[in-house]
């Protein structure tokens, strides 16, 4: 997006639609509650609206929590608190990170009817669509922008990078920047006759393979966001199943601790090793390099203004005869902007 005009890039494919569905979009309000109910119904005690106000460390080792209070004594405590896991700190596995490896993100969930949501999206039945932004919506500082539907709401938001942010001397009020990517002529009609059902920030982790803490210590182990389970690949943004799968690698490891009775960190060390045989690893450690490419400045600010002025040169219909294209795009693409446009193609070949 520049700032009087955008470049889309769809994609849509029949193969996809006989496909069992690869992707799906959670509201947190409504699985949570289900996710909590399907716990209590196999045992789980929760206790909503307490915090976690300290870690109980005893010898080295974890073996509790206190919450509202009182202490709560477990064989294996597992630090699920958000990227700043204030658990996994105080039990000695937060490993300092900067600013760079975080970013903050504004959400807003939109109620809109079923109806129109397929109408303007053009979808049929369960299928849904997901967008993402770059260039004036984040005042072409690393981040983005993005939309998806939901079966009655559409959910838009924007991501900027806490380095960014916290070095721009222009950008300070984030909520501000959502009012104006809403009000996009690109995005406005797609939301007209909404309501706002749902407004949220969150702190996200952005460090890749060098971003995570230690998964597993005595007596605890680290999932999630807590971990630093998030990897942005600038063309898309997972996290949701790097949380699920840690989750699900984690409850395995407490099993085969309790079977051995032991809850050691060389036992609950099988975590890790989980990790590293399936796919949330092997991700990481495919796409390494993905944080450091992703975050040149010439994704967010040069490249969406030259190609809206390349397009905007190809598309024009003016009194006289119609321009060669190549000399359309040397005018806005000079030798001096060739090498760092080679540069950045080769880099980018790395992800």
């Amino acid at each position: 997006m520049a700032r009087d005009r955008s470049l889309a890039l769809d994609y849509s494919g029949q193969e996809l639609a006989d496909l069992p569905p690869q992707s799906w979009t959670v509201l947190r309000a409504r699985f949570d509650r289900w996710f909590a109910d399907e716990a209590e119904a196999r045992g789980a005690l929760i206790l909503p609206k307490t915090s976690v106000e300290k870690v109980l460390v005893e010898g080295g080792r974890t073996v509790g929590v206190v919450a509202g209070g009182d202490e709560l004594r477990a064989d294996v405590v597992i630090a699920c608190d958000g990227v700043l896991s204030l658990t996994a700190e105080q039990a000695g596995l937060h490993t300092p990170l900067t600013s760079s490896h975080y970013a903050v993100g504004i959400k807003e969930v939109i109620a809109l009817d079923a109806q129109r949501i397929e109408d303007r999206f053009a979808l049929d039945g369960a299928a849904g669509a997901a967008r993402l932004y770059v260039g004036v919506v984040t005042e072409g500082l690393f981040g983005g922008g993005f939309l998806y539907t939901n079966r009655d709401s559409v959910s838009l938001g924007l991501v900027v990078g806490l380095d960014a942010l916290g070095a721009s001397q222009a950008l300070r009020d984030v909520p501000a920047l959502l009012d104006a990517f809403k009000a996009r002529p690109e995005i406005a009609p797609l939301l007209k006759g909404g309501q706002t059902a749902e407004y949220a920030a969150h702190l996200i982790p952005e460090g890749g393979l060098e971003g995570l803490l230690p998964f597993w210590g005595e007596g605890i182990l680290v999932a999630g966001d807590a971990a630093g389970l998030a990897l942005n690949l600038g063309v898309t943004v997972r996290g949701m199943e790097y949380a699920l799968a840690s989750g699900y690698y984690a409850a395995q490891a407490v099993m085969a601790a309790r079977k051995a009775g032991d809850f050691s960190a060389s036992s609950l060390a099988v975590y890790g090793r989980l990790l590293e045989e399936s796919f949330v690893m092997k991700d990481f450690r495919t796409f390494r390099e993905a944080p450091r490419i992703v975050a040149n400045p010439r994704f967010f600010n040069t490249y969406p203004e030259l190609m809206g002025d390349i397009l905007r040169e190809i598309y024009a219909v003016g009194p006289g005869p119609k321009e060669r294209l190549f000399p359309a795009v040397r005018r806005h693409l000079p030798w001096s902007g060739l090498w760092p446009l080679l540069k950045d193609l080769r880099e980018g070949a790395k992800l």
